[in-house]
């Protein structure tokens, strides 16, 4: 196995939402030849779909696919991925690299089903479908070649990120994967109070969405300041925003917000021991 992908064949079983986001991706960074993707799954009219828009081929059964892909990507729904896995026991090798969507699925528990394949959990967040996610991965094992290839392959579709599998990894879920929904819920709040004060919706949205814009992207440009210098930055003493800043504090937001991150690590860490 080598570091290009340039020869290498790429299978997805499974072409919900976030499957179709990637090929998307590979084929219009020019990452993967799409002559040389694979796509296998139950509904048909998914794979005609996407074999007619990107020139993709079909396989009749999950096991062609493995046969003729280099990596394997599973993105199936997680409830439906280790019965899918039980029949293809014996399809994948030491030279197949597996890379599993699948929330909540640990590499334990994959390694049960694909004992012989390098195995590698990819988690994206939503805005993969506009090409700037964050995306994290944990590995069976150390392999520097497996670990360029997975980079290789997703960093046209955001910054990638290698994580160790336990904390770390559910840490990265929660503050980038659910991250997103945490997001919109704030931004929900903000569209909401601005609402309240006579703007019209649109309007009201419009300002929400450009404020976290720009916030963000101005975070990005100053690369050498951290977000607690920003944040005084942009806090003059006694004005209207450290006023705003001083309430959010006395009100303990950092606690409500820890809280909730913790939740939703507990959660993950249940998802995986039902496995």
């Amino acid at each position: 196995m080598n570091f290009s992908l340039k020869d290498k064949s790429v299978g997805f079983i499974g072409m919900g939402n976030m499957g179709q986001a990637i090929l998307r991706g590979l084929v219009t960074s020019e990452t993967v030849d799409p002559t040389k993707i694979f796509v296998h799954n139950r509904s048909q009219g998914k794979v005609q779909k996407v074999v007619g828009l990107y020139g993709c081929q079909s396989t009749s059964t999950a096991e062609d696919l493995v046969d003729k892909s280099d990596i394997v990507i599973l993105a199936t729904k997680p409830q439906d991925l280790l019965e899918l896995l039980e029949p293809l026991r014996n399809a994948f090798n030491e030279d197949k690299v597996v890379i599993s969507l699948a929330a909540g699925i640990q590499l334990r528990t994959l390694k049960k089903y694909i004992p012989k394949a390098n195995l590698v959990r990819v988690m994206p967040n939503t805005p993969i479908f506009i090409c700037k996610a964050v995306i994290g991965f944990c590995m069976s094992h150390s392999d520097l070649i497996v670990e360029n290839l997975v980079k290789k392959l997703f960093s046209p579709l955001g910054h990638v990120v290698s994580l160790e599998e336990g904390d770390p990894f559910s840490a990265f879920t929660v503050a980038s994967a659910s991250g997103t929904g945490f997001v919109f819920e704030l931004m929900h709040y903000w569209q909401d109070w601005i609402l309240e004060h006579g703007i019209s919706e649109e309007e009201a949205k419009r300002i929400t969405i450009e404020t976290f814009l720009g916030t963000a992207l101005l975070a990005a440009s100053e690369e050498g300041l951290s977000i607690e210098q920003l944040t005084e930055k942009v806090a003059s003493k006694k004005g209207v925003t450290a006023a705003g800043l001083q309430s959010m504090r006395e009100l303990e937001l950092e606690g409500i917000l820890r809280m909730s991150f913790n939740k939703a690590v507990m959660r993950d860490h249940e998802l995986g021991k039902n496995q």
